[in-house]
């Protein structure tokens, strides 16, 4: 069974929006774990406001009722951030759900501070002459409001302890789904490349490759069944069913009329160093790689383009481009695409086939074995050169 590689990439889309929505999660998780560190700040802020009461000075009462009351407006406002710190605190009120009792801690610690104001204004004001029972009122208001600060701070202290078990239970599930699916994709992804790469096979065990992937399947399909313009076999190479020089001539007057007013470039491409090309692979080798490299051109043709090999080592494109600039670089690209290619030689080391090329825009009055012709000179022009380069006839010029 053959398997679509648009569902594999929409099968990936689908990890990287899961892998981007744990992220999100993952950003909540610290926000909420900066709120609970702000939280515990915030409470052992107001212990230290209480300690700071505990410690006023009872001789001077309208001084220590002033601080008193001033001090405890601070931790009404400390109690009010809070509140504002639990309204970012998602997962404590989507997953955890510890909201509801969180904002009952925080009534009744300010339930605390008012009896603590008034047990102090009681013993400061001294409206009770009991001192002595008015300043034990007041101890235990403090003892409770710095227990039940205590409490809270626990609370959170297990809010973080339950948090910590759900979210390390969560990740680990997302480290175990993240490292198959990886694992799964890349295999996928390295079957397709080999998919393609089969498709520019220059030995028969990678001809032999059984194809994954259904697209791929149907181009190795259609390069199978691919149509020539004409049944004529004398018109074809038979080594790689472009066309001849003969095929050639024949296609250019059946496309005359598709031309549409873009420029006809004539290029003859030819491999560097044939001979030693020959001296280095084997018969059977050297026909896989004509025949790549036929491909490899051919991967370049429009419907417009003819294509043909019209010697061993020389191969024939012809364009219908926009502009000159077009083709040219078109050309380029083909030779740099075979230039790109790997091939082994017979001492089994890898090595590269470099093509040079004669590139003319063709004119209607010449006739197209005179182009050929001429073509072939600006060729022989790119090998004197160095190769490995397409020239123009403007270098002809030159010299």
């Amino acid at each position: 069974m053959k398997h679509s590689i648009k569902i594999i990439f929409k099968n990936i889309t689908t990890l990287w929006l899961f892998i981007i929505f744990m992220l999100v999660i993952g950003g909540f998780n610290i926000l909420s774990e900066h709120i609970s560190f702000n939280q515990i700040e915030n409470l052992n802020n107001q212990k230290n406001i209480i300690a700071t009461l505990q410690q006023l000075n009872g001789d001077d009462t309208a001084f220590a009722q002033i601080q008193f009351n001033g001090k405890s407006t601070e931790l009404l406002n400390e109690i009010d951030k809070l509140r504002t710190l639990s309204k970012y605190d998602f997962i404590g009120e989507y997953i955890i759900g510890h909201k509801i009792k969180y904002h009952s801690d925080l009534d009744s610690v300010i339930e605390l501070i008012h009896a603590l104001h008034d047990k102090a204004l009681n013993y400061y004001t001294k409206k009770n002459e009991n001192i002595k029972l008015t300043s034990q009122e007041l101890h235990v208001a403090f003892t409770n409001i710095n227990n039940k600060i205590d409490t809270l701070k626990f609370a959170i202290f297990s809010y973080e302890e339950i948090k910590f078990h759900i979210f390390e239970k969560i990740y680990a599930i997302i480290f175990i789904l993240t490292l198959l699916t990886t694992l799964w994709f890349s295999i996928r992804l390295k079957t397709i490349y080999q998919d393609i790469f089969s498709l520019f096979a220059i030995s028969t065990e990678k001809i032999e490759h059984e194809i994954f992937s259904q697209e791929i399947d149907a181009i190795a399909l259609k390069m199978k069944k691919r149509a020539t313009p004409s049944n004529t076999k004398s018109l074809l190479d038979q080594e790689t069913g472009l066309y001849n020089l003969q095929g050639l001539t024949t296609a250019c007057v059946e496309k005359k009329h598709l031309q549409h007013g873009e420029i006809l470039s004539i290029t003859i491409l030819e491999i560097d160093n044939f001979t030693k090309f020959h001296q280095m692979f084997t018969t059977e080798v050297r026909q896989n790689m004509i025949k790549n490299i036929s491909f490899a051109i051919s991967l370049h043709q429009q419907s417009t383009d003819i294509i043909g090999r019209i010697q061993d080592n020389q191969f024939v494109v012809i364009l219908y481009r926009d502009s000159k600039e077009k083709a040219l670089k078109e050309v380029d690209a083909i030779r740099q695409n075979i230039s790109a290619l790997e091939f082994l030689n017979n001492d089994g080391k890898t090595t590269h086939i470099t093509l040079s090329g004669g590139f003319v825009i063709a004119n209607e009055s010449i006739p197209f074995e005179k182009t050929i012709d001429l073509a072939n000179q600006v060729l022989h022009q790119a090998i004197i050169d160095g190769g490995n380069k397409i020239t123009q006839v403007s270098n002809l010029a030159r010299l």
